[in-house]
């Protein structure tokens, strides 16, 4: 039983020498038939040595790995090249580093089963991880040392540690296996190429030497035929230009009569060196003479031709150009040169003039516009182009000269451009003028940045800015001409007369037409001065129309501008009777007060809204706010409502005193009906109530009694206890009567007949009964009744009674003021003697 377990460490042990002995650049893992399982013997686990393969793992970038065979032969089908043979001695140097990086892979600690504190000798026999381990010394040791039981237990560790590093060794292999055979290709491909390449590179260099060879050879044979033949080349040339010098004259005076000035000039340019050089040889003195004459006749031609008015920028300029190569002054030809373009130019001007004519019709802005960019600005620009070309020479006073030049005839034509723009009369469309101001603008771009000192751009950028701010000025007028235009129907509408079955448009119908209509003409005029700040305009960069036409222009003079006119216009409907608002329709006068009304609640808001998103500009100059506007706006709504009011109360007076000052109340008869004027006057207050409440809101009343309708008048009032005093009342006491009317007014209410007038029905209804009813009590006190006068105005105040008072805010004002209205016919009456209030209550129920 204890020959097994040491039978089995001892084959263990022989393995680990074998692993931890046989490693280096490469390990090889053998088998044979000296060491354990060469007969096939089992290891205690049960497997078997025989046909298994052992695997390994090491940091060396070459490793061998051989699987034993039955035969106990080596197999290297999986070895990798150089590998070593088995029999190979290792220097125990090397032994020791491959024994090192085993152990730094696997992490082993360098003093493993050493004692804590203790350092081991590297050269102890019996240190498993130790260079010189001898598994003999180190198996005897542990028989002498160690019970059976440690025996066991230490085979148990050494057969699981073998498995482990068996396990890590194939799988490293078997990972890396892939790796190492293509690194062994590209290594053997790479020798293969290197080879080739090496082979290539000699044979190139033999063909180098070869033609090194060649070449020095050509060239010292050719050395004295190429002197010979650069001298001869050199006689050549010079001969040639003798024979041009010698035919000058001749072709001079060829392209002369051909017309091909240009190819002269530059016959004389090549040679003027030459013949000036050698002019003290007679024949080439003979030669310059001939040729300054026909030079002299060329430069004749060419001036002529310069003079001639037919000739356009570009001959004018290669006449110029041909003039200064044969040494022309640049000062005259300059002054010749501008002259000539003004006399092409001024016609351009006169053409554009004559299209402004007032005889024949004047062509569209744009057409114009275009016009005068294909004529006169195009020949400006080719006349700059030329003159700093030709005379860049001059210095300042040539500069100087051209400034003036483009000035003054810049300012003709900006001129001509304006006086057709003040043509552009109306509001409509707008895209045909921005069009024309766009071109106008981007056409004098070129010539503004060839000459920056004439200020060209610039004052075509204020001509367009003075443009648009006319336009803003005519779409203001337009706004205000549509307004009025709308204030005209509206008149129309209310005057027309109204056909048997058709009713005519309403009060809010009018008003929501009008309405639309403003906001729809404010909406296009937005649109169509929108077009000036397009990003497709050349203009609309610029800081005016990024700024001020934006704030100013737009919003402050077209929008604010118009609201303010509006509001203006219809403050003037409030004018005294006698003038402009005696004539005005009272409905007119609602309707207004009810659109300014609307304006102030959303419409300003809105339209400003609107334009300042369409217009985003970027001046900060201080604008009018909406709070403002909103405020006039409410202020003329106000102003407006409040003379409807004394309107329509005039109306209803002027009918109360006409009845009271045409009637004789001293005979009139007794009352057995309620006269047709205060029927009229609750039919006109009853319309009255139905137009307002077509545009207003009710209102609010105070709290009504009971009996409002059922009150009867007498000779006085209820609050004055008239079954008091009425049997005490006889005609020959009427200071009595009188001190008692007299005491009451001191402890009544103050009625304020002008008060103001609230938005809505209630309070607009109780300013024009006021007005009317204070009227009724004003004239009866200047009038003198008898006894059935006093009962007939007794009958018409109950009547007014029962229907007024439902259109007051408070029932009893219209009790109090026909309260005055009985008091003081009863005190202007000459028999005092009032009706029965049963007797009043059926007249006016019949009635």
């Amino acid at each position: 039983m204890v020959s097994r377990p040491i039978t089995i460490l001892s084959w263990t042990l022989q393995l680990i020498s074998i692993l931890t002995g046989q490693t280096g650049d490469r390990m090889l893992v053998r088998c044979s038939s000296s060491s354990i399982g060469s007969q096939g013997r089992p290891f205690p686990d049960g497997s078997r040595t025989a046909g298994g393969r052992v695997s390994g793992r090491t940091a060396s970038p070459q490793l061998e790995v051989s699987s034993c065979t039955p035969g106990g032969l080596p197999d290297n089908r999986g070895s990798m090249e150089g590998a070593a043979s088995p029999e190979e001695p290792e220097a125990p140097e090397r032994r020791r580093k491959a024994h090192g990086m085993l152990k730094l892979y696997y992490g082993l600690p360098e003093a493993e089963g050493a004692a804590p504190g203790a350092t081991p000798d590297p050269r102890d026999p019996t240190d498993l991880n130790g260079a010189h381990f001898d598994p003999e010394v180190f198996l005897d040791k542990l028989r002498k040392e160690c019970p059976l039981a440690q025996l066991m237990d230490s085979e148990t560790d050494m057969v699981r540690q073998i498995r482990a590093l068996d396990s890590d060794m194939q799988t490293l292999v078997y990972e890396n296996y892939n790796k190492f055979i293509c690194a062994t290709d590209t290594i053997r491909k790479m020798k293969n190429d290197f080879r080739k390449m090496e082979d290539e590179m000699d044979r190139l260099a033999t063909t180098m030497a070869v033609i090194t060879d060649f070449s020095a050879r050509i060239s010292a044979t050719l050395q004295d035929r190429h002197e010979r033949i650069t001298k001869l080349a050199g006689v050549h040339a010079l001969l040639r230009k003798l024979q041009f010098l010698f035919e000058l004259p001749s072709r001079l005076t060829k392209c002369v009569e051909l017309g091909a000035y240009g190819q002269a000039v530059r016959y004389q340019g090549r040679a003027r060196a030459v013949l000036q050089q050698y002019q003290h040889l007679p024949s080439f003195r003979a030669i310059q003479d001939d040729c300054q004459l026909i030079t002299a006749r060329l430069a004749q031609q060419l001036r002529h031709k310069f003079r001639d008015g037919g000739a356009g920028a570009p001959e004018l300029a290669e006449c110029v150009e041909l003039l200064l190569a044969l040494g022309e002054p640049a000062e005259e030809l300059c002054e010749e040169f501008l002259a000539h373009a003004r006399g092409r130019l001024e016609g351009e001007l006169g053409s554009l003039e004559a299209e402004l004519g007032p005889s024949p019709p004047a062509p569209d802005v744009l057409e114009f516009t275009d016009r005068g960019g294909s004529g006169f600005v195009s020949g400006l620009c080719q006349v700059l182009a030329s003159y700093q070309e030709l005379f860049s020479a001059q210095g300042p006073a040539g500069v100087e000269k051209l400034v003036a030049f483009t000035r003054e005839l810049g300012n003709r034509y900006f001129a001509l451009v304006e006086k057709r723009l003040a043509q552009e009369q109306g509001s409509g469309d707008n895209s045909l003028l921005v069009r024309a101001l766009d071109r106008f603008h981007r056409r004098l771009r070129a010539p503004g940045t060839m000459l920056p000192a004439a200020g060209l751009t610039e004052a075509a950028t204020e001509i367009v800015e003075r443009a648009a701010r006319e336009r803003l000025g005519q779409h203001l007028q337009g706004l205000c001409a549509a307004f009025s235009d709308c204030l005209t129907d509206v008149r129309q509408a209310l005057a027309a007369p109204r056909l048997a079955g058709k009713e005519g448009p309403g009060l809010g119908e009018l008003l929501a037409s009008v309405s639309s209509a403003i906001l729809g003409h404010i909406k296009a005029s937005l649109a169509a001065v929108h077009l000036f700040t397009a990003k497709d305009v050349s203009f609309s960069n610029k800081s005016y129309f990024r700024g001020e036409f934006c704030s100013q222009g737009v919003r402050e003079g077209l929008i604010v501008g118009f609201i303010r006119s509006m509001c203006q216009t219809a403050r003037g409907f409030c004018d005294s009777p006698g003038e402009k608002g005696g004539a005005t329709p009272p409905a007119l006068l609602l309707l207004l007060s009810r659109l300014c009304l609307d304006y102030e609640t959303s419409a300003i808001s809105y339209i400003l809204t609107l334009t300042d998103e369409q217009f985003l500009g970027q001046d900060h100059s201080p604008v009018t706010p909406v709070s403002t506007l909103c405020a006039e706006a409410r202020e003329t709504a106000r102003r407006l409502l409040t003379h409807y009011v004394k309107v329509q109360g005039l109306v209803v007076s002027q009918m109360l005193r006409k009845s009271v000052e045409t009637r004789d109340w001293l005979t009139t008869l007794e009352p057995r009906n309620v006269r047709a004027v205060m029927k009229r006057v609750v039919e006109d207050t009853t319309a009255i109530d139905v137009q307002v409440g077509l545009l207003y809101e009710e209102g609010v009343r105070k709290a009504q009694s009971s009996d409002s309708s059922k009150r009867t008048f007498s000779v006085y009032s209820s609050s004055r206890q008239q079954g008091r005093y009425a049997p005490s009342y006889t005609p020959s006491a009427p200071m009595d009567t009188n001190l008692l009317s007299n005491i009451q007014k001191l402890f009544s209410e103050r009625i304020d007949v002008f008060s103001p007038v609230e938005f809505n029905k209630v309070s607009v209804l109780t300013g024009i009964i006021k007005i009317s009813l204070k009227t009724l009590l004003e004239c009866v006190r200047l009038r003198t009744f008898g006894r059935y006068g006093l009962q007939q105005v007794q009958v018409d105040c109950h009547f007014l009674q029962l229907y007024l008072w439902r259109f007051v805010a408070d029932e009893e004002l219209v009790h109090l003021l026909l309260d005055e209205v009985v008091a003081s016919a009863a005190l202007r009456c000459l028999d005092p003697v009032p009706m029965e209030p049963s007797v009043v209550e059926v007249i006016c129920e019949r009635g």
